[in-house]
């Protein structure tokens, strides 16, 4: 990065930080979160190679990258609690070590991420398949749809799974 693109990515964030933190506080009520949402947002726009003098509305450009940023921090989090939910169900002598839970919701995170986009019984037919280990036929009679659809559903989910990255 040149002198000159690090002082204007210098300007854009002392001009921008303070306004950018209060109006993600003002969503998240916690300060903490919203100084790591602040923190993130600049951090993607590093990572974008935008240069600042480009954006026409920078605010508009950073409200919308903390806003995808606060619905997918909400999104984890509804994830890890459902999991936490689950895991207390367990009896105590299956339940995971410590390291094996942060592991298993490191892995459901970037499911989740990879599946965003589809359709919920999508994502419920590829869930009920991969975690719950459950037949198409169980999965078509909790969905109320065919065997052939539950078929379609999962090769559309390991498809997106595929494209993304991530291994189910």
């Amino acid at each position: 990065m040149s002198d000159s693109s690090s002082s204007k990515l210098g300007f854009f964030f002392s001009d921008h930080h303070r306004w950018l933190l209060q109006h993600v506080q003002r969503r998240l009520r916690n300060h903490a979160d919203a100084e790591d949402t602040a923190a993130e947002t600049f951090c993607q726009m590093l990572t974008s190679s935008i240069d600042p003098d480009s954006i026409a509305q920078p605010r508009a450009y950073l409200s919308t990258i903390a806003r995808r940023l606060i619905f997918d921090r909400h999104r984890r989090r509804q994830l890890e609690i459902a999991y936490l939910e689950r895991l207390a169900a367990l009896p105590e002598n299956l339940a995971p070590s410590p390291e094996e839970t942060a592991l298993l919701l490191e892995a459901l995170t970037a499911i989740e991420r990879s599946l965003s986009g589809l359709p919920l019984p999508v994502k419920k037919a590829f869930l009920y398949s991969q975690l719950d280990g459950f037949s198409y036929a169980e999965i078509a009679r909790r969905l109320d749809v065919s065997e052939r659809t539950v078929g379609r559903y999962m090769t559309q989910a390991l498809r997106q799974c595929y494209l993304s990255g991530a291994k189910p």
